[in-house]
């Protein structure tokens, strides 16, 4: 968003002219305290362990995708702050996409999903998003639980900061809880020396805000006295009346946002007092009242932000640039600046495992789109929280909200957004720590995209200001060679490098005089120049709680449909598997079976199996670490979950499975760090006998030789570096009149479409298609995107 500086233009009032000291901290401000936030957006709001995690990850400069960063670490972590997996994420556009894994015997509690930039990490820690999610597993001797207590407590929040003699003040009343909200609750106002006679009465917008209006006189104590329907009651005491101050007064309209100051009881009346309005850490507005008066008025224009939504702070000072009222009000409440999707066609189908499709304009100005297809069961329950309460509200707060997203809903109550906002205070900056000169230690900014440190060494010295020689080479393309100088440190950096497959680095020296060439005193190490941080805060605060598990676990209804197509996933692998070794019934034995004969003995002759030759074919593993990391993907079913030494350890069809080297029992830390040069065969199988599901390793015997062995022994003058985490891709399923099918009794998927990336092109309309599963009448269809000028569009609705 592009801010416009606004000067305030009317009889009592002139614009800044000179520099003072709150001019030097709103330079300050302009040049120090650019900030991000990021939304994540997963496919579903609960998960069953054994299910896939699908996320994207939208990333905002304030209102605008940001440009500041190209990198985003996303963590899981379980409750007690143990770190199970993280990704990081390439960002295009302040846009980028992933997932997890979960394992099949993860423990059902309530796990987090933290999501950050390196840049983010100059400021509060409170600002990176924590997402709380609820995973079940039934066969937990715990089961999570709606906790039905409401341990609440409130506080009282005047309009403007002041409450002051004879002048009418609104006041907002916000509930916090560390568990559950009341449903509703009401109040009343009292004065402490005649309590049985209400000043005014009060009920709740909703579960965190209500307001009123009270005029107080000098001398007079005041209290609130709030009752939930449960009957749980609480008394405040209001602040103290004030015989002088700035009272300010803010109503937000489709035009702008007209506000009125008064003062009361002030020596020079209002006369050098200063209006300064902020959208993102940026100045919006500015104005100086030049003649004495004790009320002024205005209107601020929406054009200050160029017609779009967004959060006005203002802030008052007086004529010696103190901080003396301040208040938050939204943009246009009434008014929410989002696009629709511009749907052309649609083919949707009640039938089960129908194909349909849904077809977005390609005359549209929005060319990607994000887009989720669920099935709609009819649930009244309300959104709680979307991309637009995060772009708008919680991504400015660390305060708990609930349900968020019910102020920018077709039904939004614009005077709860505004109380909510009088009982809010912005923290991404503090003014008066801006005013006396402080400003944020930013570490210095990044390369894009990825950076890292090499350091060389030679007879285990480091190699200062010596040219050296590295050759590069990207997954299975071809190496590039590269010369290099190393710097008085005797290191090399390589700076903003933008891959996803495994990045090999080998050192090279010339030789000496008279001397072959070696590398075996050459020795290469790879350090990235940007971490992940450790997580030092706490966990948001749930509504869930564990409880011990009864004999029959009741599991909800979406949790029961996600086992059951996890079951699906593994009939249809298996329908594959088997499909595959009857085509190979009846052929010739070819190099790879008889190298499987000559190598596996016993239990592990298992035809349930697939096998990688690396004797007999090429494998391409150059570019790989270790032969862990190389498998990722090959193999139907088989996943991996990287341990607390960042190792993959394999699992198939959600469990972990067994490691043998030569078939005997071993660990994947033995196993990573085998050369992939010794390797003969690499064999993965599944649920056979008492072998069960595993990853059998095979090294060479005898004069066995690899295909490719010299040109994959990894030497130690190599270093392999992991680049970005590659999104897997969604499954469409196709379950209709394959093979497949007939081994699913129920399909009961309840992500039906997940696509993060919807293209659109010049020839075919973007297309979502997808198959129905066995029950669905209507679709909850989600669609985002943003166009070049960074207006969004945000379309939810149910289609039939």
């Amino acid at each position: 968003m592009k801010h416009i500086f606004f000067l305030l233009l009317i009889s009592a009032v002139q614009p800044v002219l000179s520099q003072t000291k709150l001019e030097k901290a709103i330079t300050s401000l302009e040049n120090n305290y650019e900030q991000e936030k990021v939304y994540l957006l997963t496919d579903k709001p609960q998960y069953a362990a054994g299910d896939q995690i699908w996320f994207k990850s939208f990333v905002f400069d304030g209102y605008n995708r940001s440009t500041l960063s190209t990198t985003l670490f996303v963590e899981l972590y379980n409750s007690d702050k143990k770190l199970i997996d993280w990704k990081t994420i390439l960002l295009t556009n302040g846009e980028g996409s992933g997932d997890f894994k979960l394992k099949e015997d993860l423990s059902e509690d309530v796990y987090f999903v933290r999501a950050y930039t390196p840049y983010m990490t100059n400021f509060n820690e409170d600002f990176q998003v924590v997402k709380t999610i609820p995973i079940y597993n039934p066969n937990a001797t715990e089961t999570l639980e709606v906790s039905k207590s409401s341990d609440w407590s409130a506080k009282t929040f005047p309009e403007g900061g002041n409450f002051i003699d004879g002048t009418p003040t609104k006041f907002a009343i916000r509930l916090s809880s560390n568990t559950s909200f009341p449903e509703n609750w009401s109040g009343k106002v009292i004065d402490e020396q005649n309590p049985n006679t209400p000043i005014t009465t009060f009920k709740s917008f909703d579960k965190n805000v209500a307001s009123f209006k009270i005029t107080p006189t000098l001398g007079k104590k005041y209290q609130v006295i709030i009752q939930d329907n449960a009957g749980k009651n609480q008394t405040i005491n209001l602040p103290i009346v004030a015989s002088s101050g700035a009272n300010l007064e803010v109503y937000s309209s489709k035009d702008g946002i007209k506000y009125t100051l008064k003062g009361v009881n002030l020596k020079q009346q209002l006369q050098n007092y200063k209006i300064v309005g902020t959208i993102n850490n940026h100045l919006a507005y500015k104005a100086n009242i030049s003649q004495l008066t004790n009320e002024v008025s205005s209107l601020i224009p929406t054009k200050i932000s160029n017609g779009n939504n967004g959060i006005l702070q203002l802030a008052i000072f007086d004529d010696q640039d103190n901080l003396v009222a301040k208040r938050l009000c939204f943009i246009k409440p009434n008014n929410l600046k989002i696009e629709k999707a511009e749907i052309i066609s649609q083919s949707l189908k009640q039938t089960p495992r129908s194909f349909n499709s849904i077809d977005l304009s390609p005359e549209s100005v929005f060319k990607n789109y994000t887009v989720l297809v669920s099935e709609d069961n009819g649930s009244s329950n309300p959104e709680e929280e979307n991309i637009l309460s995060s772009l708008w509200l919680t991504g400015d707060f660390t305060s708990k909200i609930d349900a968020p997203a019910q102020y920018f809903s077709k039904n939004a109550n614009s005077e709860a957004l505004d109380a909510l906002l009088i009982s809010e205070k912005w923290e991404r900056f503090d003014w008066n720590t801006v005013l006396s000169g402080s400003v944020p230690a930013i570490k210095p900014n990044s390369q894009k995209f990825l950076s890292y440190k090499i350091k060389p060494l030679k007879d285990n010295a480091l190699m200062k200001d010596t040219n050296v020689n590295l050759v590069l080479k990207l997954g299975e393309n071809e190496p590039t060679f590269n010369p290099f100088k190393t710097d008085q440190n005797g290191y090399i950096y390589l700076d903003n490098l933008n891959f996803n497959e495994p990045l090999n680095v080998s050192l090279f020296v010339n030789s000496e005089k008279n001397k072959e060439a070696s590398t075996d005193n050459l020795f290469v190490t790879v350090e990235p120049l940007v971490n992940p941080t450790q997580f030092k805060g706490n966990f948001p605060t749930t509504k869930y709680k564990l409880v011990k598990s009864a004999e029959r676990k009741n599991l909800p209804q979406t949790i029961s449909r996600a086992i059951n197509t996890q079951k699906n996933n593994k009939k249809t692998e298996n329908v594959d598997v088997q499909i595959e070794e009857v085509k190979l019934t009846g052929k010739k034995a070819d190099p790879k079976e008889e190298l499987d004969k000559q190598l596996s003995k016993g239990m592990f002759s298992s035809i349930n199996s697939t096998i990688f030759d690396f004797v007999n074919e090429d494998q391409h593993a150059i570019g790989s670490s270790n032969i862990l990391d190389w498998l990722q993907g090959r193999a139907a079913g088989l996943t991996f979950q990287r341990n607390n030494s960042g190792i993959n350890v394999p699992y198939i069809r959600g469990q972990q499975a067994k490691l043998y080297l030569d078939e005997i029992p071993t660990d994947p830390t033995m196993i990573a760090n085998l050369p992939i040069s010794n390797i003969a065969m690499v064999k993965i199988i599944k649920e056979s006998g008492l072998v069960g599901n595993a990853v059998a390793i095979y090294t060479m015997r005898g004069n066995m030789k690899s295909k490719n062995n010299e040109k994959e022994t990894q030497n130690k003058n190599s270093s392999v570096i992991k680049g970005y985490d590659k999104p897997s891709e969604f499954p469409i399923e196709m379950l209709n009149n394959d093979d497949s099918s007939k081994k699913i009794e129920n399909d009961t998927r309840e992500t039906l479409y997940w696509n993060p990336n919807l293209f659109d092109s010049d020839y075919v309309p973007p297309r979502i298609k997808f198959f129905n599963n066995d029950t669905a009448k209507q679709y909850k269809v989600l669609i985002i995107s943003f166009d070049e000028d960074d207006n969004l569009l945000y379309d939810q609705e149910i289609l039939k």
